[in-house]
């Protein structure tokens, strides 16, 4: 770590140098812990079909060949030991096994931090649990991605999108009818109600100049003349 010394009114007053506050922010926004592995957590394989098994790492540093390293392994289930058959060690190499035999091949692409595999004419034997290890100093945990995979014999027939939109614009119908309806009834019963309000005070109206008129009346008649 470098340090300037500055003299200020007699005293002495450290500066840091401009790379180690640059330092200092790229470690709080790329910590040693940054490795991320990619998978898909579970695929579904058509007996003897060729299948490509995924795995990207992300990393805020960038790979060096002579420090990174990575294996893949297999696993009957969770439970078993697991089988190495490809490692990268200075150079990508396929470990010919008795389960695989040459049916495995490397097709990622270690510029863009793809480890991705192809299995050729799956077997139903295949079936298990695919891991991808990951080691790139200087991230210091390793990075570890499980894929499950299964051998299905057939696939499931795809599902017919008409019936849904259908279905779908049938009840976006039926739920817009609702809607209107529901606003034409308040609507209607907003408008009886201002005509009895309306009526209400007609009566109330008429009954004050009822009100008004009686005692008139009455005070005319009690003046007179009476009959002589």
């Amino acid at each position: 770590m470098h340090f300037t010394l500055q003299k200020r009114n007699k005293t002495w007053m450290p500066a840091i140098n401009l790379s180690i506050v640059g330092l200092v922010v790229y470690i709080m926004a790329c910590p040693a812990s940054s490795m991320d592995v990619l998978v898909h957590n579970q695929i579904n394989v058509l007996n003897g079909t060729v299948v490509r098994i995924q795995c990207i790492f992300t990393s805020c540093y960038k790979m060096d060949v002579n420090k990174f390293a990575m294996n893949w392994t297999y696993q009957e289930n969770t439970n078993e030991t697991e089988e190495m058959f490809m490692t990268y060690k200075k150079g990508m190499m396929p470990l010919r096994t008795d389960r695989f035999s040459d049916r495995v091949q490397f097709v990622g692409n270690l510029e863009k931090n793809d480890l991705s595999i192809t299995l050729s004419d799956v077997q139903l034997s295949d079936e298990g649990v695919y891991n991808c290890y990951v080691r790139n100093p200087p991230d210091r945990i390793q990075g570890h991605g499980i894929i499950n995979m299964f051998v299905v014999t057939e696939l499931p027939p795809p599902r017919d999108s008409t019936i849904a939109v259908a279905i779908g614009a049938s009840v976006g119908g039926a739920l817009a009818l609702l809607i209107l309806s529901m606003v034409v009834v308040k609507c209607i019963r907003r408008h009886k109600k201002q005509e009895l309000i309306s009526d209400e005070q007609k009566m109330e109206e008429e009954g004050k100049l009822d009100a008004e008129g009686g005692p008139e009346e009455g005070t005319k008649k009690a003046f007179l003349p009476e009959d002589v």
